[in-house]
């Protein structure tokens, strides 16, 4: 378990509305530093719940879940959230960022929260981030100024912003047209093979899973192939 960014051991949900039914059954995963992975399986199959119990969203669950080889799982959630803050960064099909605050700050919003870093520090690893991915120019705009793909940039440069040990993403591309698809898929596949950085995506879209170096299938909650 050395190189393992993230390790699900024998993950088991349950939801009960109305009635108890599970949603995930024995879900076993492990996740290398560096890895692009991706998560396929038709609507339903229990993408996203899985994603939500890995990211520590969701709690409610039975099995063990490690980052960087520290069980997270029966942490209290204050820890959990910090978990959250530091070391994991979101990348969702909606891009949740505030309009009340311009690129540069919804990029630092993270990083602020977590105190890690003065503000000043903050400001220039944001322009850094928003530099690499071409939207520095951008910088001082409401996101409402910002065309969809640019809003996913933004929202990829806000999710690197405290190094976190691994991007999660639901459907990041499930709004964009294929020429954005692309591109996000394009800066995402650079950030792993320049960076190292890990990526974990659940996506609907059958091009974009060919393209990654590993792709995780899933039927009925269950893994049916670990790549």
């Amino acid at each position: 378990m050395a190189n393992n960014v993230l390790e699900a051991r024998g993950i088991i949900k349950y939801f009960h509305d109305p009635v108890k039914f599970k949603v995930l059954t024995d879900i076993n995963l492990s996740i290398g530093s560096g890895e692009f992975i991706s998560i396929v399986g038709r609507s339903g199959c229990g993408k996203s719940t899985l994603l939500y119990i890995l990211s520590t969203m969701d709690t409610d669950y039975e099995g063990q879940l490690f980052l960087n080889n520290e069980l997270l799982t029966g942490q209290p959630d204050k820890n959990l959230a910090h978990v959250r803050n530091e070391k994991i960064g979101f990348v969702f099909q909606f891009h949740y960022l505030l309009t009340e605050y311009n690129v540069l700050y919804n990029v630092m919003l993270p990083g602020i929260k977590l105190g890690k870093y003065p503000i000043k520090e903050l400001e220039h690893r944001a322009m850094e981030h928003l530099r690499t991915l071409d939207m520095h120019d951008h910088a001082l705009k409401n996101p409402n100024q910002l065309s969809g793909g640019q809003k996913q940039r933004v929202a990829i440069a806000r999710a690197l912003i405290n190094d976190p040990l691994i991007i999660m993403g639901d459907e990041p591309t499930g709004n964009l047209d294929k020429k954005n698809s692309d591109m996000v898929f394009d800066i995402l596949n650079n950030l792993t093979t320049s960076q190292n950085q890990t990526m974990l995506i659940v996506t609907h879209d059958p091009e974009f899973a060919r393209r990654t170096r590993r792709t995780i299938t899933m039927d009925d909650g269950r893994i049916v192939d670990n790549g």
